[in-house]
């Protein structure tokens, strides 16, 4: 189970991309007319006046579940597990739909709610990425869901529209990335495989604030791919593999096992030197010479003594 916070302006465009799935379902709902989409979003329109000062009244939270867990994720346990996550993070008196979808491998189903409550107060998002990966840990132990393997243990071929184009852009940046080092090499080798960068500037500035990647029709931002894929991370990574291959570039050629043995001959060569004082050669020593040699005894010194002689 993984949550993703997101905060926006319009009900519109959350709302129509939420229910313009053919396979959306609405899975529960709390104040708002479910006439259509248009009256669904026009409910949600109408409470976020109540409080015009709060400029992104729009809370967006999709919940996505291991594809291990899918026999069990039926409608109303996903209901049930979102309806204790909304509480937990304390998303309370205030408009939400659920809307579950089935166009990828995992089941997932969108929170969609206002940040606006029905009294007109604003619900806090302190500290909500903290609270919600805390939150998704807990319902994970509280009915043993599965705990995500990763990315590379991700089957794409099972995977359908933008989910499968969003995998096959992470597989490409990350097998070309360590392969360049600029970024017109990494844009080249990535269009190749039909993947564009498309840059977002600071206001009129020539300032790049992010950057995103763009596939058939379906376009991601780099973080939202993954955390190690925005444009500052994708440039420190380029930076150092350029000085890298710099690096190498300054080494000398002679290296490795022909330098140690350069190394080992110079040594011997300056121990030899040292009068032949080292220089024995294997035949120098028998061990079975040393039982005929001589057996050299002491002379024993006689000791002067002091004493009287007989006369």
């Amino acid at each position: 189970m993984i949550g993703k916070i997101v905060k926006g302006r319009s009900f519109k465009g959350c709302i129509s991309y939420v229910l313009g799935d053919k396979d959306a379902k609405i899975l529960a709902s709390e104040g708002v007319l479910e006439t259509d989409t248009k009256s669904i979003i026009n409910s949600f329109y109408m409470q976020s006046l109540m409080n015009p000062n709060l400029s992104k009244c729009v809370g967006h939270i999709p919940l996505a579940f291991s594809p291990e867990d899918s026999p069990r994720m039926t409608d109303l346990f996903m209901e049930r597990l979102a309806k204790e996550y909304m509480k937990e993070m304390k998303i309370e008196n205030t408009q939400y739909i659920i809307v579950r979808h089935n166009n990828t491998a995992h089941p997932h189903c969108h929170i969609v709610f206002n940040r606006v409550d029905n009294d007109g107060k604003t619900i806090s998002d302190k500290n909500d990425r903290y609270r919600n990966e805390k939150v998704c840990k807990q319902l994970k132990d509280k009915y043993n869901l599965t705990y995500g393997q990763g990315k590379e243990n991700v089957n794409v071929q099972k995977l359908k529209g933008a989910e499968k184009t969003k995998y096959e852009i992470y597989y490409a940046v990350k097998d070309t990335l360590p392969k360049v080092r600029d970024w017109k090499q990494f844009e080249e080798a990535l269009k190749r495989q039909g993947i564009s960068i498309v840059r977002k500037y600071k206001g009129d500035t020539n300032e790049v604030q992010g950057i995103s990647f763009k596939k058939g029709g379906h376009s991601f931002k780099g973080s939202e791919i993954d955390r190690k894929f925005s444009y500052s991370k994708l440039g420190a990574q380029l930076n150092e593999n350029a000085q890298e291959q710099q690096l190498q570039m300054t080494i000398p050629k002679e290296t490795g096992n022909g330098l140690l043995e350069n190394l080992v001959s110079g040594a011997a060569d300056v121990v030899s030197g040292i009068g032949g004082l080292f220089d024995i050669s294997p035949s120098a020593y028998n061990p079975n010479e040393a039982e005929n040699l001589p057996v050299q005894k002491k002379k024993k010194k006689k000791r002067k003594g002091f004493g009287f002689r007989n006369n």
